[in-house]
């Protein structure tokens, strides 16, 4: 038998033990719907001071610069999981609530339930005390937000320092909102920034806050909200996931309180200020919005109240900093180091980027022949020299890639086939690149040249091209280094150098050495003394050749030609040892520039040249006779003025037959040639520029019909006392007469045409710029008050008066001249009044008058003696070093003779 253990207990403790375990657990069933009430209760409670919290926390980040305190956002994110968890039990509360039966007594899966009464009862506790601990007194706490971020630059910055100052004083104006610094990449726009956000150091209290934010090319307007919110002081993750609207809304009702300066570096398209939620400067807020970019266009778009363009450094900046990076030590190693150092800097243009990375290339660098070879490299292969294809090229090469579309780019790129620092007429890249195909003429001249300008005027103002004007010519040019990365992008960043082929301006004598013919593409030789062009290369891709001002050529194989199946292109102007053309027969060519050299004959064959476009022969000296235009049934522009070669009838003839012809430019001293040109109203059209000479006395009145597209006009030499202008009717069915107008007719110069007496029919030329008068000895006034119907000179810029003794009068009255900057006289004693007062000249930080004759000055009658105070200072003496013109020398200084300096 087995022993037996026996315990003893009242039966009473055992009943009370038994019955409060059920009563206790027994209540997460029977009592779960009253827990689960309770529950909800006390999570709304939670809930409503959560939001309270938050609410709270938000009111006071945003009125002063204060964050959250660390136990408030532990506390928000224990409520977040607590209300998580809340959900979850809440979405099997109905099916627990229904497995209950005898009335809720009890249920049907006892274990079930009882396991989720108890997490109701626990989540009830947990949501009380969490609660009871969101009584916060504090919830933030105040934040230090530096009102000024000093930016890091150089100790020493060499160069803009002037500009600094000048930039600071603008900006500080009331009046200035925003302000947007632009040029060249690498030209220090961002140092500037930097600088001018530095300076706000010393200048605190002035602002509550300054903001810098880099933009770049992407443009991201999250990221600069970021930025933005960092700098005062309330971003957080929570913040970030707001969308951007939201984010724009928060910023704005931070920044509209405060006093603030926003720097935004390197900006490439608008940024839409109101977007990111920045409030806009204006005189009220005086605040601060100042930026940089590459783009004048982008100036454009943010509306900036002042605009500054950041330039290269000049001569004297440029050399004190390439010194500071070269080093005082280097440049005193060799005597002869000083002088290559400075061709080197010259090398670099003022740029401060290059200049930097250069002259800490060239620091090292402690022999002669190393400088003499730095010194070749730049000139001839500049993306070859150390740093240009890291530091520099890819730098620039931004710009080039934020142009729109391949045309823009490819016009860009053309531009580089001129030397360094050339000068680039406008009107010359209007036929070069219709020819290339760039440009779509069919729809007339006039809508291509306005395409043209376009493309330029996005050039200029994305800062890869700088235009200016010089003798009245409108041109463009290419900075340097500029120019080194459009070479280094065509040769296909430098992998295929024979692609584009250029070296112009270098002073070669001989032809380059080619390897591979067949893959040149554009090659030019232009400006240097290259003698004789030989060979059979076979270049089957070569479209554009430029060979022009190449002084010493004097011989063209035939054989050259020959297998150059696409040019497209050939310039040989400025050749005056060209005396004849080689056999060719480009079957592609569309451009033929020929002006310039010392041809005596032109003929064109029945086969030859069916493409051909442009052809031009201006100031052809030597040439005698032209034959087989006709053939060039292509023809749309023929240059032919300044040539010995003047229209005569068989060529008259011949260009009346060419239907597509849009230009003309042509020298005419025949009075019966004259007759038939004027005559025909297909010719007249085309006619821009035309010189008439050495009419006889036949023609008396020399009629002038109106026509839109002349540009230029020499009268030299002619017998005829009077000009007109002929009067045309507004259209056919109309018998009324329209105003005549020369709208497009900017220079004139009449010389050595003894009977005029006046010149009034000027007026009906609205846009004349440059006015030349020579030799006219019986004009006594240029417009007449009994003929003139309207003001004249309202754009012209220069005028010159010469030895036309009995002139009297240039206009009966004070006239007003926007535009003018020089008057010239010289051997007209009768002229004493000049047409001004003393507001007559708006650009009078420009405005000169040269006079020749000491005398003169001392005889002028001014309009009264305010007058004479604000020209006398202007007026100077200038020695006389021309010869008086006659009639032998004048025929050839004709309307265009300044071109040909830059050619």
């Amino acid at each position: 038998m087995g022993s037996c253990l026996s315990i003893s207990m009242p039966c009473d403790q055992v009943v009370n033990q038994v019955s409060q375990c059920l009563s206790v657990n027994g209540s997460y069933i029977y009592n779960l719907s009253e827990n689960l009430a309770a529950l909800h209760k006390e999570m709304e409670v939670l809930k409503a001071k959560r939001d309270d919290v938050q609410e709270k926390v938000n009111r006071e980040e945003f009125i002063g610069r204060r964050q959250m305190l660390a136990q408030v956002q532990v506390w928000l994110k224990n409520v977040l999981h607590i209300e998580n968890q809340f959900n979850d039990l809440l979405n099997t509360s109905t099916v627990e609530l229904q497995r209950l039966c005898c009335c809720g007594l009890c249920s049907k899966n006892v274990k079930m339930r009882y396991r989720y009464g108890k997490r109701v009862i626990r989540m009830l506790k947990v949501v009380k005390s969490t609660s009871s601990q969101g009584d916060f007194d504090v919830v933030t706490e105040k934040v230090h937000v530096t009102e000024v971020e000093e930016m890091p630059i150089q100790p020493t910055i060499v160069g803009h320092e002037a500009l600094l100052e000048n930039v600071w004083n603008r900006l500080i104006d009331d009046g200035v909102g925003v302000m947007g610094l632009y040029g060249m990449g690498g030209v220090g726009k961002t140092t500037l920034l930097a600088q001018i956000n530095n300076k706000f150091i010393k200048a605190r209290g002035s602002f509550d806050v300054v903001i810098w934010v880099v933009v770049s090319k992407s443009l991201d307007i999250g990221k600069i909200q970021e930025d933005i919110a960092k700098k005062l002081g309330f971003w957080n993750e929570e913040w970030h996931q707001n969308d951007e609207y939201r984010r724009a809304i928060d910023i704005h009702n931070v920044l509209k309180k405060r006093k603030f300066v926003l720097f935004l570096d390197d900006i490439w398209a608008k940024v839409n200020l109101l977007a990111i939620g920045v409030p806009y400067p204006n005189i009220a807020n005086r605040c601060k919005v100042v930026f940089s970019t590459r783009s004048k266009d982008v100036c454009g778009r943010m509306e900036v109240d002042d605009l500054v363009e950041v330039s290269c450094l000049g001569p004297d900046k440029a050399w004190e900093l390439f010194q500071k990076k070269v080093g005082e030590s280097t440049l005193k190693i060799h005597a002869d180091i000083l002088g290559l150092a400075r061709q080197v800097a010259g090398k670099c243009s003022g740029l401060p980027l290059a200049l930097n990375v250069i002259g800490e290339t060239m620091s090292c660098k402690s022999t002669v022949q190393e400088w003499r070879r730095a010194i070749d490299v730049l000139t001839l292969s500049a993306s070859d020299f150390s740093g240009m294809k890291d530091e520099i090229l890819p730098i620039l090469k931004y710009s080039y890639d934020t142009l729109n579309g391949e045309v823009v780019k490819s016009c860009f790129l053309y531009c580089s086939l001129f030397p360094e620092d050339y000068l680039i007429d406008k009107e010359r890249l209007v036929d070069y690149w219709i020819c290339e195909g760039f440009i779509d003429e069919s729809q007339g001249r006039e809508r291509a040249m306005n395409q043209v300008y376009e493309i330029l005027g996005t050039l200029v103002r994305s800062c890869l091209l700088v235009e200016g004007e010089m003798k009245n010519i409108s041109y463009v040019t290419m900075h340097d280094v500029v120019r080194d990365m459009a070479l280094w992008i065509a040769s296909d960043l430098g992998k295929d150098k024979e692609i584009y082929i250029v070296q112009a301006g270098v002073g070669l004598r001989n032809m380059p050495i080619v390897k591979n013919w067949k893959a040149v593409r554009k090659m030019s030789l232009m400006r240097n003394n290259i003698e004789r062009i030989y060979g059979s290369p076979e270049c089957t891709q070569l479209t554009t050749l430029f060979l022009q001002k190449n002084q010493s050529v004097v011989d063209i194989s035939d054989g050259f030609f020959r297998y150059v199946p696409m040019l497209v292109v050939l310039d040989l102007s400025g050749n005056l040892g060209l005396f004849e053309l080689p056999l060719f027969q480009l079957v592609s060519l569309r451009y033929l520039d020929l002006s310039r050299t010392s041809l005596k004959q032109f003929h064109v064959g029945l086969q030859e040249l069916k493409t051909l476009i442009h052809l031009n022969l201006e100031f052809t000296g030597k040439l005698e006779s032209i034959s087989g235009i006709l053939n060039l049934s292509s023809l749309r522009s023929f240059g032919l003025q300044g040539s010995s070669k003047t229209l005569d009838m068989s060529l008259l003839k011949e260009l009346l037959l060419l239907e597509y012809l849009e230009k003309l430019t042509i020298e005419v001293s025949s009075e019966i040639v004259l007759e038939q040109l004027l005559s025909s109203h297909m010719l007249v059209k085309c006619i821009q520029k035309v010189g008439i000479n050495n009419l006889g006395e036949s023609t008396r009145v020399l009629t002038l019909p109106t026509t839109c597209d002349l540009r230029r006009l020499n009268l030299s030499g002619c017998r005829m006392g009077e000009i007109q202008i002929e009067r045309t009717t507004s259209s056919p069915n109309n018998t009324g007469l329209t105003t005549p107008c020369f709208s497009n007719l900017s220079r004139i110069d009449i010389s050595i045409c003894y009977l005029l007496k006046d010149l009034t029919w000027l007026v009906f030329a609205p846009n004349l710029v440059d006015l030349r008068v020579t030799c006219l000895h019986q004009l006594e006034e240029i417009i007449s008050k009994e003929k003139a119907a309207s003001v004249p000179f309202q754009k012209l810029r220069s005028l010159y008066l010469s030895h036309s003794p009995m002139l009297k009068s240039i206009y009966w009255s004070p006239l007003s001249f926007p535009c003018l900057s020089k008057i010239n006289i010289e051997g007209c004693p009768m002229l004493r009044k000049l047409p001004l007062d003393s507001n007559s000249v708006v650009r009078s930080e420009v405005f000169f008058i040269e006079y020749k004759e000491e005398e003169w000055i001392k005889e002028v009658e001014w309009e009264d003696e305010a007058t004479k105070l604000r020209f006398m200072p202007f007026c100077k003496l200038v020695p006389d070093l021309t010869v008086t013109p006659n009639k032998s020398n004048t025929h050839t200084q004709s309307i265009n003779s300044v071109e040909g300096s830059n050619q």
